[in-house]
């Protein structure tokens, strides 16, 4: 999205930056000129289209955004000196395949906002302005509408400024019809409200959040089995459920950051893990400190029917599963024991369908598996 700037990615050769002059005053006939447009690129196309989302990207300004797009740089008023700035970029890798094979624009760049959201909120962070990346081999003003319109709206529901970004487009490096999407994030947090996990220790509950579908990962290894292996399309119905394959493969990425903020606000969170790619064993892992493992009791949630398809049909062992995907299970709190059950009755209020899915116990640094 040029929404700060935009760019072709081309450079011009020594020969075609000379002037007629220094090329021999030799100007070729007019017919033979070739227009960028021709090679692929629409500059006014996609000029429109970045007039077209302005009015929806200024209604994402919070109170540091300092003046409007269109610049060479996004400004945001810097936060006091007893804060962080945390910063994280991410994509939405190839379930943008899905989303062009269904024809759907419209969600990925609300699964890209809150994929990030997440990502910075594990260090206890609120989000304050967030830039894009979309490259393609050409401009479609529909499709750019619409991935940006999930932008904003993702901005907006986690107080985010869409401060700006960039649209590129690059032909014959993108297959036709198709785009890339990455985002950068900024928040801050009070460097006393840091959390970095230091503080867990072995008695600690580890609660876990829904996902609502695979999020952003493991679509390499669903799209195989279900596509290739299976043949069926985004059209057909997934079995064992009521959704159609697009339905469930779209399924919006979920934003954390109420339900955390909720928590936060009546107990204190030790440590926390988005499950992303990696699943449990790598993620969680990360904000443990030395001396600690995760138990995680695999027999207390049901993975939804999704993964228990994309297992039986791919023939893919549980294990696999579990390191590919996040089975169900999108987000992990981790609190003192007596601090669970408040911690709970928060999340459950809002809907964060929360469950205890381990125990931290003294062992190496690892995350290991009890099904009971």
């Amino acid at each position: 999205m040029a929404t700060t700037k935009n760019s072709s990615k081309s450079s011009k050769s020594p020969a075609q930056a000379r002037n007629g002059a220094e090329a021999g005053n030799v100007a070729p006939p007019a017919a033979k000129f070739v227009a960028y447009a021709a090679a692929g690129v629409d500059i006014d196309s996609k000029m429109a289209g970045i007039q077209s989302i302005k009015q929806m990207v200024a209604a994402t300004a919070t109170k540091g955004a300092v003046g409007g797009i269109g610049s060479f740089g996004g400004l945001f008023a810097a936060p006091g000196q007893d804060r962080l700035l945390v910063a994280s970029t991410d994509g939405v890798g190839t379930k943008l395949k899905v989303a062009c094979l269904a024809k759907r624009h419209d969600t990925v760049g609300q699964d890209l906002v809150n994929h990030c959201v997440n990502d910075i909120l594990v260090q206890g962070a609120e989000p304050l302005f967030f830039m894009d990346y979309i490259g393609a081999s050409r401009f479609d003003a529909a499709t750019f509408h619409a991935v940006v319109h999930g932008l904003c709206k993702a901005c907006r529901e986690n107080g985010c400024t869409l401060l700006g970004g960039e649209t590129a487009e690059m032909p014959g490096l993108y297959p036709a019809g198709e785009y890339d999407l990455v985002g950068t994030i900024v928040g801050a947090v009070e460097k006393r409200r840091l959390i970095t996990g230091a503080q867990i220790r072995p008695g600690d509950a580890i609660i876990g959040l829904a996902s609502g579908g695979l999020q952003t990962n493991g679509f390499s290894l669903a799209r195989k089995v279900i596509f290739d292996q299976c043949g069926l399309t985004v059209n057909d119905s997934l079995p064992g459920t009521r959704l159609s394959v697009a339905d469930a493969l779209l399924a919006l990425h979920r934003s954390f950051l109420k339900p955390v903020q909720a928590v936060r606000k009546a107990v204190p969170i030790q440590g926390m893990a988005h499950i992303t790619g990696g699943g449990f064993v790598d993620n969680i892992p990360r904000v443990l400190p030395d001396g600690c493992r995760a138990v995680i009791d695999r027999a207390s949630w049901t993975p939804p029917t999704l993964f228990t398809f994309i297992e039986r049909q791919g023939r893919v062992s549980r294990e696999e599963m579990y390191r590919v995907f996040n089975m169900g299970i999108g987000y992990v709190l981790i609190v003192r024991p007596r601090d669970a059950s408040p911690a709970l009755a928060i999340l459950k209020k809002l809907r964060a369908d929360p469950v205890v899915i381990g125990v931290i116990e003294k062992g190496p640094h690892d995350v290991v598996y009890r099904d009971k």
